[in-house]
């Protein structure tokens, strides 16, 4: 199982990853209060402001402080180092 850093400690199951997403759009923000009021979005900000949506395959939703081309990065460089492992 391979682990992503999405800031401040908090780390999620890159498999599971469906999309990383900005807050900003309004089909975005719907999808968040939909979340919060079906009680699957969980909340990895630590009291900062949301600049990354992570959708998860389970319906779950991330919210996390970390912009969402650095966590992209972060994944990339991860798969990247697995596959040399694998060689």
């Amino acid at each position: 199982m391979q682990l992503v850093n999405i800031g401040f400690g908090n780390v999620v199951s890159a498999n599971k990853i469906v999309s990383i997403v900005s807050p900003d759009a309004a089909p975005v923000k719907r999808i968040i209060q939909e979340a919060k009021d079906g009680k699957t979005a969980i909340d990895a900000t630590c009291g900062r402001r949301t600049r990354a949506v992570l959708i998860m395959d389970s319906g779950h939703v991330i919210l996390s402080a970390i912009q969402p081309e650095t966590i992209a990065s972060r994944l990339d460089k991860d798969i990247a180092k697995e596959e040399n492992i694998e060689e």
